[in-house]
């Protein structure tokens, strides 16, 4: 359109800092069993997203399977003017054993089955689950070879020659040559398959050469949805709550030494439900709580769930013995191996987690890197992530690279980070265009980089009280006393 000769000429624009788009964290995904579901409602490997408190979806999925139960754990956790949770519940085959069963949930990523059918939320259903359980699967284990070393790599043999066990009382191992010296001598191999019910070491044989030995290592093996899991929440930024075997101290020390995922958030104790006390999986009641502190944080996930009140509950699976003051009791030799445990409240026990109820304490992921130990940090710095995906994306192919561009995203950076800071979420930040982190030859290919720093609050979970004795109040008695004598001489 030309301008007027004689009018008036309006145009806009849209290159002022824009108002943060948030992400919501707090959609569970949960993936399990329900046999006697309306297979209509839900189709086998396909997500459906439901409202956690609606009656017709809780029927639907009938009375038993692992996500039985499941909805109404996540509801009792509910808070003040909570309705229900948003939940995306993805059906599997329960198979004719339980490997079929592990199979089936564990799923393929590329044909998004099992687990990996919550890939297809987002663009299904709108959304993207975020917070992920796998009730009442994730803390099974097998007691497979879990290595084999070579002590002496023989000659002749080949790529792909395939391995053998003989003896230990298990079945089921499966392995190859991996690699081999320019004699045939085996230097490496890839274990497909641990096997499982190994008592003792078996001895490992190869095939197609001579000469070569082993020494076979038998330990606990991975769970394999646990072993699944952090590569899903990864392509989701999501966290899973993973519950393990409530048994004893020395179970979970086995279940935990076979996990490293700072998106897994690993918890000991599973609960008991209704008149007669069935125990079930807590990850409904863990998942609810978090969903509950999101919303009590303005959908803001930078804030630990410890210390909350599990309702809905008789009580916990196992009664886990805990001190406030004692690292040496059960309850904090879990912790202090990043796992969450609900503890049973004692009246008029000072050292105890409260004085009734039952109460969730856990603060940690089953991450390596102490900088992103707490998951309220990692869910935090997803946040500002997808804030920052769903914000600055406005800006893609709009706009030409000029200062005015660059200083509207920075703005828009700093506009949001300084909203967190002022709701206590983070402690500080810093936004910066670095001119070596920019070069002409990048600018014309149209590419700019801006870096961020902030720093997420920590989760308080340890306060020291220095006790001793105060001198100054003997001389200030002293002095008083001296000056109650003179005024009575």
């Amino acid at each position: 359109m030309s301008s007027p000769t004689f009018g008036i000429e309006i145009t806009r624009l849209d290159n002022e800092p824009r108002p943060a788009v948030k992400a919501d964290m707090a959609v569970i995904g949960l993936v399990g069993t329900a046999p006697g579901a309306n297979p209509e409602q839900y189709p086998l490997n396909d997500p459906v997203l439901v409202f956690s408190d609606d009656p017709v979806a809780i029927a639907a999925l009938g009375p038993t399977g692992s996500l039985a139960g499941q909805l109404e754990l996540i509801n009792a956790q509910l808070g003040d003017f909570q309705r229900s949770a948003r939940v995306v519940i993805v059906r599997t085959d329960p198979g004719v054993d339980a490997a079929a069963l592990m199979t089936a949930l564990v799923g393929n990523s590329a044909l998004k089955t099992g687990i990996h059918a919550l890939r297809a939320a987002g663009p299904k259903l709108g959304v993207v689950p975020r917070l992920i359980g796998v009730p009442g699967y994730t803390h099974q284990q097998e007691s497979g070879v879990a290595a084999v070393n070579i002590t002496a790599p023989g000659t002749g043999f080949t790529v792909g020659a395939a391995l053998t066990a003989t003896g230990g009382g298990g079945t089921g191992f499966a392995a190859t040559v991996a690699s081999v010296d320019g004699t045939g001598g085996i230097t490496g191999l890839n274990i497909t398959n641990g096997g499982k019910n190994f008592v003792t070491a078996p001895t490992i044989a190869a095939a197609g050469g001579t000469g070569a030995t082993f020494v076979a290592v038998v330990g606990k093996l991975a769970n394999p949805i646990v072993a699944a899991l952090p590569s899903l929440c990864s392509a989701l930024l999501a966290h899973a709550v993973i519950t393990g075997p409530h048994s004893t101290l020395q179970g979970y020390t086995d279940w935990r030494e076979t996990i490293q995922s700072d998106r897994l958030i690993p918890v000991e104790s599973w609960i008991k439900v209704g008149a007669s006390a069935t125990l079930m999986d807590s990850v409904g009641a863990v998942l609810g709580i978090g969903v509950r502190r999101d919303h009590e944080k303005g959908g803001r996930p930078f804030h630990s769930w410890a210390n909350q009140p599990v309702q809905g509950i008789v009580g916990p699976g196992r009664n886990i013995d805990f001190s406030l003051t004692d690292g040496s009791t059960e309850g904090q030799s879990i912790l202090a191996l990043n796992g969450g445990v609900i503890l049973r409240g004692e009246a008029g026990v000072e050292t105890a987690i409260a004085s009734g109820g039952f109460v969730f304490v856990g603060t940690d992921t089953a991450g390596e890197d102490d900088l992103w130990r707490f998951y309220n940090v990692t869910r935090g710095r997803d946040y500002i992530h997808l804030m920052f995906l769903r914000t600055l994306r406005f800006y893609l192919g709009r706009f030409t690279i000029n200062g005015q561009t660059i200083e509207a995203i920075r703005n828009t950076m700093v506009s949001a980070l300084r909203d967190l800071q002022a709701e206590g979420d983070i402690l500080g930040y810093k936004v910066s265009f670095e001119r070596d982190q920019n070069s002409p030859e990048n600018l014309r290919m149209g590419k700019f980089t801006v870096n961020f720093a902030a720093e997420e609050a920590p989760v308080l979970r340890q306060l020291g009280i220095r006790s001793s004795r105060y001198r100054p109040a003997l001389d200030t008695l002293l002095d008083n006393l001296i000056a109650q004598l003179d005024i009575a001489a």
